[in-house]
């Protein structure tokens, strides 16, 4: 009876050992004919096996779940997924083993899905997919944690889909992480789409792309830090959570690591200008630009703070100095024309208010003059950022020097302007 009950052991061993090959050759056979959905449902078949396969047979399981899984790229992001766990499994087993049979062909796949991903989240992005864009970003950050170019650009695409409780998460956890942005970016040309992909700092990710061939055109760029911008959307996004003291408490945090980031000072600006502390936002405003004056956004930016308090001379003196750094500041240009409208218009007031009396019509006309000359003047401002910028086709510009020939009576070139900026129009149609 023992001799019988080892035979029959063995014969079971032996037919469980024999059942493992033909589903591992199942798989191997869809795979070969390109048909991954008996591929996975061998996989399924096969998976109750695992426990009973040595290093040997479990090993090549792996790699060809992971193959179906894949489906040559068309596998589904929650397949990709497990398809990615699966090959950490394989890789894990082979060095236990002590022999790499699939490791090598396991990492090529990995890079294979990672491009996949990439290029998939890419392609989300530039059809205004922000949503699912965000959501792929996260997963390429979550198998790769060292590519934490990833997580930035996850909480930049949950930004553009205003999903900003996600972009609050993603940029306190790059804040935390001690991300900056610092670092070689890594572009390359889609032969597909002929658009630039993204990598992010995953230079072997690139590089592997345009080695099999899927992409040319490497490019590499070093990307300035980005410490300022996540802890400003941190702080617009605490603010617009009505979380005001969050807001000022992580600026102030920032400020005291980088005390000479101007632009945190603006950051902080930019929160007061949000809270209609417009006092406290100038005074901000004016400390960064101390640091870099010749910088034409920021002379700009509290040039619009002064003339909304209405501080016109102090306002006109940096949408020149905007002006004189950057010619084609278009709405430098349209504020320094705003001021002498905004002057021209508060004479109405007074040119109403007179009456019929020969001292009042004498009055009445000298306003008028006077008016004439600022409306003039904000129309010369105009016509000489055109002057300088032929080109333009600024509709802003072009609207408010067609409305102040209107009040000048200047009929043909009222006319002339109407006409241009209906050719414009019609061109963008």
């Amino acid at each position: 009876m023992k001799k019988l009950m080892t035979l029959v052991l063995l014969l079971a061993i032996g037919s469980m050992s024999y059942a493992q090959k033909n589903e591992l050759k199942a798989i191997e056979k869809a795979l070969k004919n390109v048909n991954f959905s008996d591929a996975k449902a061998a996989v399924s078949t096969a998976e109750a096996l695992i426990d009973n396969m040595d290093g040997k047979s479990k090993a090549k399981f792996y790699f060809l779940k992971a193959q179906a899984l894949y489906a040559n790229g068309a596998g589904t992001d929650a397949n990709i997924d497990e398809a990615i766990v699966t090959l950490d499994k394989l890789k894990t087993l082979e060095s236990s083993m002590g022999k790499l049979k699939y490791t090598d062909q396991a990492n090529d796949m990995k890079s294979k899905m990672y491009n996949t991903f990439i290029t998939k989240a890419n392609d989300a992005f530039k059809s205004n997919d922000y949503e699912g864009a965000a959501a792929r970003f996260e997963k390429i950050y979550r198998v790769s944690p060292k590519d934490t170019s990833y997580l930035y650009s996850a909480a930049y695409s949950s930004v553009r889909a205003e999903d900003y409780d996600s972009a609050l998460k993603y940029y306190i956890e790059l804040e935390d992480l001690g991300y900056t942005g610092i670092a070689m970016n890594y572009y390359a040309t889609n032969l597909e789409t002929g658009e630039e992909d993204f990598y992010g700092d995953n230079k072997s990710g690139r590089d592997f792309a345009v080695k099999i061939k899927t992409h040319d055109k490497p490019r590499d760029s070093k990307a300035e830090s980005r410490r300022s911008e996540i802890v400003k959307n941190i702080a617009l996004i605490y603010v617009s959570q009505g979380e005001n003291e969050k807001a000022l408490g992580a600026i102030a945090d920032a400020k005291a690591e980088n005390p000479e980031d101007y632009n945190l000072i603006l950051s902080e600006g930019n929160v007061y200008l949000k809270l209609d502390n417009k006092e406290k936002a100038s005074e901000l405003y004016k400390e960064a630009l101390s640091m870099d004056p010749e910088n034409p956004d920021l002379n700009y930016n509290v040039g619009v703070l002064a003339m909304s308090a209405g501080q016109f001379d102090d306002a006109k003196s940096y949408f020149n100095k905007a002006l004189k750094l950057k010619p084609d500041h278009a709405d430098a240009a349209l504020n320094l024309s705003s001021i002498q409208v905004n002057i021209g218009n508060a004479m109405n007031d007074e040119m109403n208010a007179l009456g019929n009396s020969a001292a009042d019509n004498k009055r009445y006309e000298e306003i008028r003059v006077e008016k004439k000359a600022i409306f003039s003047e904000g129309a010369a401002i105009l016509e000489n950022y055109l002057n300088v910028n032929p080109l333009s086709k600024n509709l802003d510009i072009l609207t408010q020097l067609k409305n102040i020939y209107g009040a000048l009576n200047e009929g043909e070139k009222y006319k002339a302007m109407k006409a241009k900026i209906e050719n414009i129009e019609s061109a963008g149609n």
